[in-house]
């Protein structure tokens, strides 16, 4: 499988008159985990694609217990799936509180134009101690909960084909249930912050990924706003409702997966409507266009605000960092709901079963978008193989078009100018790919932005390292 972890090459492609003819988000770096996990034991499955990220690991954890639970043909008992709920909550909160205070929050906080050397981690924390502290907090929040349930916030080997191995303890609970408040107040800070300065970003919002594309996630049975369960939902740019419920296991019908010869990332695509016309994006941006509700109070009501503001269907990938912080304001209530709920951990984790299919599939939401997890295996659970379809590769086709917007937008000569290679950045960081979030550092992402005259030589080219 390819990860986008560490290193990007971004080539904008010039016409005779210097006007941006096209760009291009090329990643070069291959991780291979769909080849060698190809014999490992089913079992082994979960721990092991764990390891593909070390933000989200519980997204990559859940799903491939899930895809077990199918070859098992298992049902797993209510107070597991409970469990695995709670962790994923936890999970979408401390890594949308890592995307929006630590990763963009340079740029959205200090501004886009501010001192590059002062526009990270550190310079926020300098000229904004509370949101630096906020966000510090509201990720150790998520991150507590993992430990408390997986006996460590990286890399958890907790969740497992047919439930979960261990409950939680009362005094995990009591912990949770003792943080929830600031984690609440942070959530709402967060957001105030954010709807103070949605106006200010006019231009941003205008440029930064701002077209009509398809949207796919998961959705409840009610329409509700869905991050374990559910169905899968596909809307257009109109919102009008393509597919309404496939099974995980039916997604080759609905989903392609197209590679480019200049890059390692896939580039999946609506299947029906053929490469690339089928673009659709995923992730929060997604999850809020679909869904009829967040299932919440205080996140329903912001939901409302967020429509009045933006539209029933948002297309600007600029505004995925303020439905970011909507879902983190509905994880911190449904995690203050499920503490609360007495059945939370009670009976039986695991159902216990043989090998009882050839193959599973399995489906969840990642912070960045609907993940897929799908094995075959021999009669023995050994996998034969292995395909992952990973949220950041399902936004690839709308990470590439909004590089190309961008630079049309900021480049309009045969020289980079100030200020361009960060706007780069921030576009492809809207969509807090595991890009910047496995490397990010300082606020800085490893990059190089070359100008490619008609030619084909490089005219201009500006490295982020």
């Amino acid at each position: 499988m390819t990860r986008i972890e560490g290193h990007a090459k971004i080539s904008i492609h010039l016409n005779d008159d210097h006007s941006v003819a096209d760009a291009r988000f090329h990643v070069g770096e291959f991780r291979g985990f769909e080849k060698f996990c190809e014999g490992r034991p089913l079992w082994e499955m979960p721990g092991l694609t764990a390891r593909i990220c070390g933000i989200c690991p519980v997204s990559h954890l859940i799903a491939s217990a899930r895809a077990g639970d199918a070859i098992l043909a298992a049902t797993v008992p209510p107070a597991a799936e409970q469990l695995r709920r709670l962790m994923n909550l936890a999970q979408i909160v401390q890594s949308h509180a890592l995307s929006f205070f630590h990763l963009s929050g340079p740029d959205l906080l200090l501004g886009f134009d501010a001192d590059p050397s002062r526009r990270n981690l550190l310079g926020l924390a300098v000229a904004d101690r509370e949101a630096a502290l906020r966000g510090i907090r509201l990720r150790q929040f998520g991150q507590e909960i993992i430990e408390l349930l997986g006996g460590k916030r990286i890399h958890p080997s907790w969740c497992v084909p047919g439930g979960v191995r261990s409950a939680l303890s009362s005094e995990g609970r009591a912990h949770i249930k003792a943080r929830l408040p600031e984690a609440k107040e942070a959530a709402r800070y967060a957001l105030d912050r954010m709807k103070g300065l949605i106006d200010t970003f006019s231009d941003e919002t205008a440029s930064f990924g701002n077209f009509p594309t398809l949207y796919l996630g998961l959705v409840a049975a009610d329409g509700a706003w869905e991050h374990y369960g559910g169905r899968v939902r596909v809307l257009d740019a109109d919102g009008a409702v393509l597919v309404d419920g496939f099974e995980a296991g039916a997604y080759r019908e609905f989903i392609g997966e197209a590679v480019q010869p200049d890059s390692y990332l896939k580039s999946p695509y609506f299947r029906p409507l053929g490469h690339p016309g089928g673009m659709y994006r995923v992730g929060p941006l997604a999850r809020l266009n679909l869904c009829e509700r967040m299932g919440t109070p205080l996140a329903d009501a912001e939901l409302v605000e967020y429509r009045q503001r933006g539209g029933r269907i948002v297309s600007s990938s600029f505004w995925y960092h303020y439905a970011r912080l909507i879902e983190i304001m509905a994880g911190v209530e449904l995690i203050e709901r499920l503490i609360d709920d007495p059945g939370l951990g009670a009976g039986r984790l695991r159902a216990e079963a043989g090998i009882n299919a050839p193959g599973g599939v399995g489906v969840g939401e990642a912070p960045r978008g609907t993940l897929f997890h799908h094995y075959e295996v021999d009669e023995d659970g050994l996998v034969r193989s292995v395909n992952l379809i990973i949220a950041t590769g399902q936004n690839n086709l709308a990470m590439n078009a909004t590089v190309a917007q961008i630079a049309r937008r900021y480049i309009s000569g045969p020289a980079i100018p100030e200020g361009v290679l960060n706007r780069l950045e921030a576009g492809i960081r809207a969509f807090d790919p595991c890009l910047s979030c496995s490397t990010h550092a300082l606020g800085q992402m490893p990059m190089v932005v070359r100008l490619v005259g008609p030619d084909g030589s490089i005219l201009d080219e500006a490295r982020r390292d």
